[in-house]
């Protein structure tokens, strides 16, 4: 205390207490704001990008990542898989995917961004009443009904089979291919399902 009754430490210490206190006040008022930023689950589920790595898929294997609530399937397609496409348009109820709901720059027949044949990307619901189809690379014609069906993805609700193009079969429920998301890719690696291509 100096000769005029004033505590310049106590005011000091006041003073610093003060700032201290706003400073902690101000830092939790901007935690939920900067929260704020990054999209809400609820956004997400509306349409949110979601990058995928496929680097770890192996040839042959289908894994299933989640988009708009919606399971995407996305296949490493072989060599041989992807020569096979080709051939046999009269099994087919939309052989070029001409009446399917897929992005102008994914190719008619592969079903996927030209020079990114490897891949198949494919909304995993079938286009009759919405089950997941099984994915069955391997099953033979004698297994499914004789009718020159060699692997793709079986709907077990009610029969419906789609090549490893996700191409409809004729004569089973489903009306048809399975969807193909909008998708890109970011880098060799990394899809980005939920953004389009960028038109080259």
């Amino acid at each position: 205390m100096t000769d005029d009754g004033i505590n310049y430490g106590r005011r000091r210490f006041l003073t610093n207490a003060t700032c201290v206190v706003g400073a902690v006040g101000a830092a939790a008022a901007a935690v939920p704001f900067v929260g704020s930023w990054s999209p809400s689950a609820k956004a997400k589920a509306a349409g949110a990008p979601v990058k995928v790595n496929i680097s770890k898929i192996e040839p042959g294997q289908m894994v299933t990542f989640e988009w708009r609530g919606k399971p995407v399937y996305v296949v490493r397609r072989t060599p041989e898989t992807i020569a096979a496409l080709s051939g046999h348009d009269d099994i087919f109820r939309d052989p070029l995917s001409l009446n399917s709901k897929q992005p102008s720059y994914v190719n008619g027949v592969h079903r996927s961004i030209e020079g990114k044949e490897e891949y198949l990307i494919v909304v995993g619901l079938c286009t009759h009443l919405g089950c997941a189809p099984m994915f069955r690379p391997d099953v033979g014609a004698q297994d499914l009904g004789g009718d020159g069906w060699y692997g793709g993805f079986f709907c077990p609700c009610h029969g419906s089979k789609f090549d490893l193009a996700g191409r409809v079969f004729a004569g089973v429920p489903a009306p048809t291919n399975l969807d193909v998301p909008p998708h890109s890719y970011e880098t060799d690696n990394v899809v980005v399902i939920g953004v389009d291509q960028e038109a080259s």
